[in-house]
C-alpha cells in the first residue's frame, strides 16, 4: 500500500521523479493503463432494447392473432396488427435511449482539469489524461483526479465527504505511516472525487479509472441488479391476469362457433382472433410510455432528470424520504447568525466597522482567512467564505480599513492547537475554538478597553458558546495582542485579548419547512440522514418540521448498538441519524422497506451510492454529485433541493392516476366490445363486429381518448392521499366493479343499436353496432378523466381530450359516408334516422354515468 511506503520508494515502483513524465513516457503509459475514468455498465444496444419490447404476453397474443389473421387471408387485419406492435416497440426503444442520452449529457457538462507536471512544465489537461506516475499540483478549490501519495503539503487539507462521508476536511502530511489503517485515515494520501478546501500540494499519481477507491465502489454497483419498480409489478401482474382471461373467453367463443353454430374452423378461429384483438388493450403500452415520457420531459423543467421511465410512477408511491441535510435541505453555504462582543449578543447588521472592537473582530475575520472571493469565483472553506461576507457587507465604503488590513505572516491551522495567527501593522490576530482561545488569553476586549479576564468573564463566554452549541451552530472564537516581529512562532499565541465569538450555520433553504410540510400531509415519513453532529442535525430538522416533539435523534454509534428488533420498534419515530456512515445507511433504508414503504434515498458522494442502489428511488445531486452516486440513482436533481423530490412524488402520484385513468378506459370499452360478441355468440346471431372494426376501434377510438386522459393535468389535491402500497393492484375490486359496470352500460346501448338495425340486415346491423360503439366509446374518454363529474373538474380543462373527441369523431364519419371507405371497412350505408338512433344510443352511457357521478361524489 502506498501510504506505508516514503516518498523515494513510491517514486521508484512507478517509474518516475518530481520532475514529472515526458509526454512521450505519459503517452506509453496511457496506452498501457488506459485513461482514468470510470467504466460504465456495458449498455444495452438499440436493437436489443427493441427486441426486449416484445417480451409482453400480451404482445405475444396479438402476434399470434396476426398469424391467424394472416392464414385466413385478412391480410390487412394482419398488416394493422403488425403495424400497431411496431409503433409500441419502437415508442418504448426511443423513450429508453432518450433518458440515456439525458443522462449522458448531464455527465459531459464539466470534465475537471488537472494541473500536471510534464516534460518539467506545469500545464492543464483534462482530468481522464492522467496516468500512473503524473506529478499533480492541487490547491484549494481543486478536485483530486486519481488516486496518489502525497509528496508536497502547505497547509494542504482535503474534504474527502464524497468517499468516507465525513465532513470535516483531513489535515494532509507528507509522513509515511507505518500501521495498516482504512482510508479515511490515510492522511499522506489523496483520492480521486475529493475537494481541496485549503493549502497547496502535490501527489504523485498511484491509481487510475476503476482502480480508485472511488472505482472500487463503482465496480460493485455495477454488479448490482436493478430492482422493478411498484408499476412495473403492477403491469405485469395485470397484463398475466387479462391474459389467462383472454385465453379462456377466446376458447369458450370458439367451441360455441364450433359446435353450436357450426362454423368452419378457420372461421371460428377469426371470430376468436377478433375477440382476442377486442379484449386486447393494444394502446397501452405506448400510452404509459407516452405518459410517463410526457412527465419525465414536465420534471426537467422543474430541475429534475428521471433515468428511468417507470421510476417516475414509483415516486408516487414513496412513503418514506431520507434526505441528506447539507445542501439539499439547507443552502449549502455558511452563514454568519449572530455575534458575541464586548459581553452581548449583536445581530449581524449591527456590526459597525468604524467602532474599534467591531473593526478589530472583522479584521480578525478578514486576516484569519485563507478563502478567496473573485467575482462569482468563491475558493476555500465554507466557514472563511462566510466570514469575508460578512467583512465585505460591513467595510464596502471604508477606505481606512481596508488599507489597514494587510496581511503579513501566517502560522496556519492545525486540527492540534485547534487555532490560526496571522500578524498584520502591528498586531497578532488569531481565530480557533472559543475554548482553546481562551485559555490563550489574559485580557478581554470591552468597548475599547482592554479589562483582565476574570473567571466570570470566562464563564459567561463559555455559557454563550454552550448555548450557540445547543442551537447547532458553529462558533469561532477571535482575539488579537499589539505584535511587532517579522516572524509567528507557536509562543506568541499567548497573552492574547479576547474579542468575541461569531455563530455560523449552513441555514435551511426557504422552501424546505413548506416542502417538509407536503411531505407530511402525503403521509411520507421525512428522515435526515447526516454526518454531521446530531445536535446540529436536529437543530436544522426541527427548524424545517422534520423533527417534532416525541421524535428521537440517535448518532451512528447509538445506531451499531441497537439490534434489527430494537431498531424496528424505535425507527417510526427516528426523524434524525447523525454521524452516520455508509453501512448504517443500507441499515435504515432495509429496515424501512421490510416493514413494506417504498423508500426514496438522497445522496452526493461515493459513500451514498451503495444506499442509492438498495432504495427504491435513488435520488443523486446534480450540482455536488459524485458521478457515481448519479451512476447508482434513478433520479437526479439538477437544483439539489429537496423540494423539488416533493414536486416529483406530486407529478408521480398525478401520472400513476392518469394511468389508472386511460386503463379503466381502455378496458371498459374493451369490456363492452367482448360482451357483444360473447351474446351475439351465445344467441347464435351474426357477428356484431369484423375484425377491421375492432382494429379501427382499438388505433383510434382506443388510443387517441386514453392519451388524452393520460395528459390530464396534474392536481394537488394527491398529497392528501395516503402513499399506495408497492403490490396494490392496478385491477383491484373497485376498478374491477367500475370497469365491469362502464362496460356493461356501454354494451347494452350497442346491441340495442344492433338488434334495431339487425331489423334490416345482418351488414346495417353491424354497421349501427360498429358506429355506436365508437362513437360511444369517444365520448367515455370525457367520463375517464377523473372519478369526479365534468361539472367539477371543467369539460374545457383538457383541450387533449376535446381533440381527441373532434379526430375520432371526423374519422368515424369520413367511413360512414365516404362510399369509397364501405368496402375496406365493411360498412353499410345507414339513413339520417339511424345516424340519430345511433347518437342516441352512443350518448346515453355517458349521461348515465355522468348522473351517477354526480349522485356519489
Amino acid at each position: 500500500m502506498y501510504y506505508q511506503k516514503s516518498i523515494e520508494e513510491t517514486l521508484k515502483e512507478t517509474h518516475t521523479t518530481v520532475e514529472g513524465l515526458s509526454s512521450q513516457e505519459a503517452s506509453h503509459r496511457q496506452a498501457k493503463y488506459g485513461k482514468n475514468e470510470l467504466a460504465e455498465k456495458k449498455k444495452e444496444s438499440p436493437f436489443l432494447i427493441f427486441l426486449k419490447q416484445f417480451q409482453d404476453l400480451l404482445v405475444i397474443i396479438l402476434i399470434i392473432a396476426a398469424i391467424i389473421s394472416g392464414l385466413s387471408g385478412q391480410l390487412e387485419s394482419t398488416f394493422v396488427i403488425v403495424a400497431v406492435i411496431i409503433v409500441n416497440a419502437i415508442l418504448g426503444t426511443v423513450q429508453t435511449l432518450k433518458a440515456e442520452k439525458s443522462l449522458e449529457s448531464l455527465k459531459k457538462l464539466s470534465i475537471p482539469k488537472v494541473k500536471v507536471l510534464r516534460d518539467g512544465q506545469l500545464c492543464e489537461l483534462n482530468s481522464n489524461e492522467l496516468t500512473i506516475g503524473d506529478i499533480v499540483q492541487i490547491e484549494a478549490g481543486d478536485v483530486v483526479s486519481g488516486d496518489g501519495r502525497i509528496i508536497e503539503s502547505a497547509s494542504l487539507q482535503i474534504n474527502e465527504s464524497a468517499l468516507t462521508g465525513e465532513v470535516d476536511s483531513v489535515d494532509k502530511t507528507i509522513d509515511t505511516i507505518h500501521e495498516e489503517v482504512i482510508v479515511g485515515d490515510q492522511k499522506n494520501m489523496a483520492f480521486s472525487g475529493s475537494l481541496v478546501t485549503n493549502g497547496t500540494g502535490r501527489y504523485i499519481v498511484t491509481s487510475i479509472g476503476m482502480d480508485t477507491e472511488i472505482g472500487k465502489i463503482a465496480s460493485m454497483l455495477n454488479e448490482a441488479k436493478d430492482r422493478k419498480t411498484p408499476l412495473q409489478k403492477s403491469l405485469d401482474d395485470f397484463s398475466g391476469k387479462l391474459s389467462i382471461a383472454i385465453m379462456i373467453i377466446c376458447a369458450i367463443v370458439l367451441a360455441l362457433n364450433l359446435f353450436l353454430a357450426h362454423e368452419s374452423l378457420l372461421d371460428a378461429l377469426m371470430i376468436a382472433v377478433a375477440l382476442a384483438v377486442a379484449a386486447i388493450p393494444e394502446a397501452l403500452s405506448s400510452i404509459v410510455t407516452i405518459v410517463l415520457s410526457m412527465s419525465t420531459q414536465k420534471m426537467v423543467k422543474e430541475n429534475a432528470i428521471i433515468k428511468n421511465l417507470n421510476s417516475v410512477e414509483s415516486l408516487g408511491c414513496v412513503s418514506v424520504i431520507c434526505s441528506d441535510k447539507t445542501g439539499t435541505l439547507t443552502q449549502n453555504k455558511m452563514t454568519p447568525q449572530t455575534l458575541y462582543l464586548n459581553q452581548k449578543l449583536l445581530e449581524i447588521n449591527e456590526l459597525d466597522s468604524h467602532q474599534h472592537d467591531h473593526e478589530v473582530l472583522l479584521k480578525a475575520c478578514l486576516l484569519c482567512n485563507n478563502a478567496v472571493i473573485n467575482g462569482d469565483q468563491r475558493i476555500g472553506d465554507p466557514t472563511e467564505l462566510a466570514l469575508i461576507d460578512l467583512v465585505h457587507m460591513h467595510t464596502q465604503n471604508n477606505s481606512e480599513f481596508t488599507n489597514s488590513a494587510i496581511r503579513q505572516n501566517e502560522l496556519p491551522f492545525d486540527s492540534d492547537r485547534k487555532l490560526m495567527s496571522v500578524s498584520s501593522l502591528h498586531h497578532l490576530y488569531t481565530k480557533g475554538a472559543p475554548d482553546v482561545i481562551l485559555q490563550r488569553c489574559s485580557t478581554i476586549l470591552i468597548n475599547g478597553h482592554k479589562e483582565t479576564l476574570t473567571e466570570r468573564y470566562k464563564n459567561e463566554i463559555l455559557q454563550q458558546n454552550q448555548n450557540y452549541a445547543n442551537e447547532g451552530l458553529r462558533v469561532l472564537g477571535f482575539a488579537y495582542k499589539d505584535f511587532q516581529k517579522d516572524e509567528i512562532t507557536l509562543d506568541d499565541e499567548n497573552n492574547l485579548t479576547f474579542v468575541g465569538l461569531v455563530s455560523l450555520m449552513d441555514p435551511p433553504r426557504v422552501e424546505s419547512a413548506d416542502a417538509v410540510a407536503k411531505c407530511k400531509m402525503a403521509g411520507i415519513k421525512p428522515i435526515m440522514i447526516t454526518g454531521d453532529h446530531v445536535v446540529t442535525a436536529r437543530s436544522i430538522a426541527k427548524k424545517i418540521g422534520i423533527y417534532e416533539d416525541g421524535d428521537l435523534s440517535i448518532d451512528g454509534q447509538q445506531l451499531n448498538q441497537m439490534s434489527d428488533e430494537e431498531l424496528d420498534e424505535k425507527l417510526t419515530h427516528i426523524s434524525v441519524y447523525a454521524r452516520v456512515a455508509p453501512e448504517h445507511k443500507i441499515r435504515i433504508v432495509k429496515a424501512w422497506q421490510k416493514r413494506g414503504d417504498i423508500v426514496a434515498m438522497t445522496g452526493d458522494g461515493v459513500n451514498d451510492a451503495p444506499a442509492l442502489k438498495q432504495s427504491d428511488i435513488g435520488v443523486a445531486m446534480g450540482i455536488t454529485g459524485t458521478e457515481v452516486s448519479k451512476d447508482a440513482a434513478n433520479m437526479i436533481l439538477t437544483d439539489d433541493n429537496f423540494s423539488t423530490i416533493v414536486k416529483a412524488v406530486i407529478t408521480g402520484r398525478n401520472v400513476y392516476r392518469n394511468i389508472k385513468n386511460a386503463i379503466n378506459y381502455l378496458l371498459s370499452g374493451n369490456f363492452a366490445g367482448i360482451i357483444c360478441v360473447f351474446i351475439a355468440s351465445l344467441l347464435l346471431l351474426p357477428t356484431p363486429f369484423f375484425p377491421v372494426h375492432l382494429l379501427f376501434m382499438n388505433l383510434i377510438t382506443d388510443s387517441l381518448p386514453a392519451i388524452a386522459i393520460g395528459m390530464e393535468a396534474g392536481r394537488n389535491d394527491v398529497l392528501k392521499e395516503k402513499p399506495r402500497q408497492a403490490n396494490d393492484s392496478i385491477l383491484n375490486k373497485t376498478t374491477f366493479l367500475q370497469i365491469s359496470y362502464e362496460g356493461i352500460v356501454i354494451a347494452i346501448c350497442t346491441m340495442c343499436a344492433y338488434l334495431t338495425g339487425l331489423k334490416g340486415d345482418p351488414l346495417t346491423a353491424s354497421t349501427m353496432a360498429f358506429a355506436t360503439i365508437c362513437l360511444a366509446r369517444l365520448l367515455h374518454g370525457f367520463n375517464c378523466r377523473s372519478h369526479q363529474p365534468l361539472t367539477k373538474i371543467g369539460f374545457f380543462t383538457n383541450r387533449s381530450s376535446i381533440i381527441a373527441f373532434i379526430i375520432g369523431f371526423g374519422l368515424l364519419h369520413f367511413i360512414l359516408f365516404v362510399p369509397a371507405m364501405h368496402g375496406l371497412f365493411m360498412i353499410h350505408t345507414i339513413s339520417l334516422t339511424q345516424l340519430f338512433i345511433i347518437y342516441g344510443f352512443a350518448l346515453l352511457p355517458t349521461i348515465i354515468i355522468q348522473a351517477r357521478k354526480m349522485l356519489t361524489k
